[in-house]
């Protein structure tokens, strides 16, 4: 592999072996933790200095989360205790505008991700969140003079509480779930940006979210609303080094694409072995308005995530991309979800999955047309590669149609790599990592070509990558 496709993965995907710096320490930072209750969440929103408003919804989601039940769609988790875990962690380090106003131990993380390169070279904005804070935002003049709104969601709920109040946990009610309810309690971090009418921005944004300690738990909440015909297009990468015992990330997504508005989000995530990842992630579009999802899952020792879009407006339009990667003894539990109120809407949901060395993934998709959704059409397919006789994939759609005037289509297909092929692959010299890792981009081919380049050739890259481990193994 070439140096410049390394650079690629380190630039989205840092490896789930990254070290922190020599002597790096979180001894002095600020930790709140103990049993989820009352007491604990007034603390978080004390230390946050929150207006009224904001400590009655954490409270009210609190109650929701002693009510709901565990779900019973999860599974993989029994050493989590969410009691155990640090629920806030605050570094020694305020909101930084520059880099030399990072304190250094925090700087060396973020060099060692090639984040500053990456924020001068592509970018138009970019935030970092360490631990549970945001420690750097930095916002190039192009999104000042567009007056967009950029910035980390502490600042937004006491800045334009009127607009926060209107969207926050209303795209993702924190009523849904159990951990949909623990992470609007115990929310910290997350980015809020707000694109205003008629604006595109052709640069993408980016949000990086780092844990560096074990048996810590992590709840940004990423707000993003595109008004009228705006255009944005926004990354958000994922990383954390290995631990002796786990971590746990909680996090969540809502996007308000108004009438005529594009966003595309963008995930790539790469948590290490040992991480607990659950993501709710959810977007409200339109009348004439698109919404586009990729979800690349590669590290975590064990994910739930779901992208989901509400086609609410007339010719809205969504897609959702995910792949996922489960080498080695992991669990990927992974899917889409559409739901369709507006006419003539159009939704296209497209899952690939890799099990290798006794991985498992895990589709699960919905697709709901409610009455008067008419000549509303959505596809979806699942594709599942499975390596060796370990591993294991599975598929668990689910449609819903109201409307009988809509179309629906969906379709699955499981395969293996054929031994035919890997020997004659062989047989020209390459080794069995490299034969499989060109057969997992053949099969990835049709999500690779409808996706940016630059994420198509990282996706490229990690897969070269990912698969060069595997070397004799079977």
């Amino acid at each position: 592999m070439t140096e410049e496709k390394r650079e690629a993965i380190r630039r989205f995907l840092p490896s789930p072996e990254l070290k922190l710096p020599e002597g790096f320490s979180s001894s002095g930072y600020f930790i709140i933790k103990g049993k989820v209750e009352k007491s604990l969440v007034e603390e978080i929103s004390r230390a946050k200095n929150e207006p009224e408003w904001m400590l009655k919804l954490r409270l009210k989601a609190l109650e929701a989360y002693e009510r709901l039940r565990f779900p019973n769609w999860v599974v993989g988790v029994e050493e989590l205790n969410i009691d155990e875990i640090a629920h806030y962690v605050r570094p020694d380090a305020g909101l930084a505008r520059s880099w030399e106003d990072i304190p250094e131990d925090i700087r060396k993380v973020y060099e060692s991700l090639r984040l500053p390169e990456a924020e001068k070279r592509a970018l138009a904005g970019i935030s970092f969140q360490f631990e549970s804070e945001t420690v750097y935002l930095g916002i190039k003049k192009l999104l000042e003079e567009k007056k967009v709104i950029m910035l980390p969601m502490e600042e937004a709920v006491q800045r334009y509480p009127d607009i926060v109040k209107q969207y926050f946990n209303k795209i993702f009610p924190y009523a849904e779930h159990k951990f949909a309810a623990l992470h609007t309690a115990l929310w910290s971090g997350g980015v809020f940006v707000y694109v205003p009418k008629g604006v595109r921005i052709p640069q993408p944004v980016e949000a990086f979210f780092f844990m560096a300690s074990a048996l810590e738990g992590q709840f940004e909440h990423t707000l993003l609303i595109a008004d009228e015909n705006s255009e944005i297009q926004f990354i958000e990468g994922c990383s954390a080094p290995m631990y002796k015992r786990y971590s746990f990330h909680d996090g969540m997504v809502e996007i308000y694409a108004h009438r005529g508005s594009k966003v595309k989000f963008v995930t790539l995530q790469n948590w290490s072995g040992n991480v607990i990842n659950f993501n709710n992630k959810r977007a409200i579009a339109e009348d004439n308005s698109t919404v586009q999802w990729l979800e690349g899952s590669v590290g975590s020792r064990v994910s739930y995530v779901y992208p989901s879009t509400i086609l609410r407006g007339d010719n809205s339009r969504t897609s959702i991309y995910t792949v996922s990667i489960s080498n080695g003894k992991k669990l990927k539990d992974t899917g889409a979800k559409i739901i369709a109120l507006g006419k003539n809407a159009a939704g296209k949901i497209v899952s690939k999955s890799i099990s290798a060395n006794g991985g498992t993934n895990i589709y699960r998709g919905l697709v709901r047309i409610s009455k008067g959704s008419m000549n509303t059409v959505v596809s979806s397919s699942c594709d599942s590669l499975i390596l060796d006789r370990e591993s294991k994939s599975l598929t668990y759609p689910h449609n819903q149609i109201e409307e009988e005037t809509a179309s629906v289509s969906h379709e699955a297909k499981t395969g293996t790599i054929s031994e035919e092929h890997l020997f004659y692959m062989r047989s020209r010299g390459l080794t069995e990592g490299e034969a499989k890792s060109l057969m997992v981009l053949g099969f990835l081919e049709d999500v690779l070509v409808d996706i940016p380049f630059e994420m198509a050739s990282v996706l490229n890259s990690v897969v070269q990558l990912e698969f060069s481990k595997i070397g004799g193994t079977g």
